[in-house]
């Protein structure tokens, strides 16, 4: 695999939600992983024929330093962006928002508003139920399939 190639990759894990890539070509297997506090970096790389690279040991960890966060469980239907934009709680600024956790939702209703391109669309739930957690801010950049509420 060239550098050209392997920059390429290691690039688009450090700009996406990926946290870890693993590839094997016939000429060998890259696997990269993107770490909370560094960027993505290269963890091993095997080609035929060499010898095994290993990556360089890591900095010694502070004793104060945060635990690695633990996955969380979701329960109850994920409502997920179906566009890239900005994610808007309530029709207008200072309006009360069109979901927030505990709000009662029936199936069709709007729960934000994704403005991508100066178009402002209201997204609907696709179930009846409670919001039970919100996982976007007001005004925040959103991706497209990126979890928004979950309605159980």
């Amino acid at each position: 695999m060239d550098l050209r190639k392997l920059k390429t990759l290691i690039d688009l894990v450090s700009e996406s939600n990926v946290s870890e890539l693993e590839i094997t070509e016939a000429d060998g297997k890259v696997r990269i992983v993107k770490q909370s506090t560094a960027p993505a970096m290269v963890m091993a790389a095997h080609y035929p024929g060499q010898p095994m690279a290993h990556p360089a040991p890591a900095a010694p960890v502070a004793a104060a330093a945060p635990a690695a966060p633990v996955a969380e469980v979701i329960t109850g239907h994920v409502v997920k962006s179906p566009m890239v934009g900005t994610f808007y709680r309530a029709s207008n600024p200072g309006a009360k928002a069109l979901a927030d956790v505990g709000t009662v939702i029936k199936k069709g209703q709007s729960v934000c508003i994704i403005e991508a391109m100066k178009i402002m669309n209201e997204i609907e739930s696709d179930v009846d139920g409670t919001v039970t957690k919100v996982f976007v801010e007001n005004g925040q950049a959103v991706e497209y399939g990126q979890p928004l509420f979950i309605i159980e």
